[in-house]
């Protein structure tokens, strides 16, 4: 057996167990390893949900509606009919202050229950949606 040892030490590629010497810990660690919480003690803070606005658009002759702001570049994502011809969406993961228009059949259109609007550089008004975390 003390040839097989000799052996695995002087062999660089493999691991070899040594005896290790016993650990001196003085008293200043100990009082600072008391103090500190354990890892099973430690509290996670609770998940908080992603900010989201609900959208709505009442034209039951539409054909497509969908929504484009300054939270997704102004790339229509689409608006998902419902049975009573309201067109509905939420946007969820944006906070604060947007502007935004409704494409309803390829005509960009503001949002007529929107509480406030602001110009646009094209002639026309854009909604805005404020969105709080």
């Amino acid at each position: 057996m003390i040839k097989r040892m000799t052996k695995m030490k002087s062999n660089p590629t493999r691991a070899t167990l040594t005896k290790a010497a016993p650990m001196k810990i003085e008293p200043a660690k100990i009082e600072a390893a008391k103090a500190a919480p354990a890892k099973a003690e430690t509290k996670h803070s609770p998940v908080k949900a992603l900010p989201k606005a609900h959208l709505e658009l009442v034209k039951p002759e539409a054909k497509s509606v969908f929504v484009a702001g300054s939270f997704n570049e102004w790339n229509p994502v689409p608006l998902t009919r419902s049975n009573d011809g309201k067109w509905v969406g939420d946007l969820t993961g944006i906070s604060g202050r947007h502007e935004y228009l409704f494409v309803v059949d390829g005509q960009w259109l503001p949002d007529p229950n929107a509480r406030e609007s602001v110009q646009n550089p094209y002639g026309g008004k854009n909604s805005v949606l404020i969105v709080s975390e």
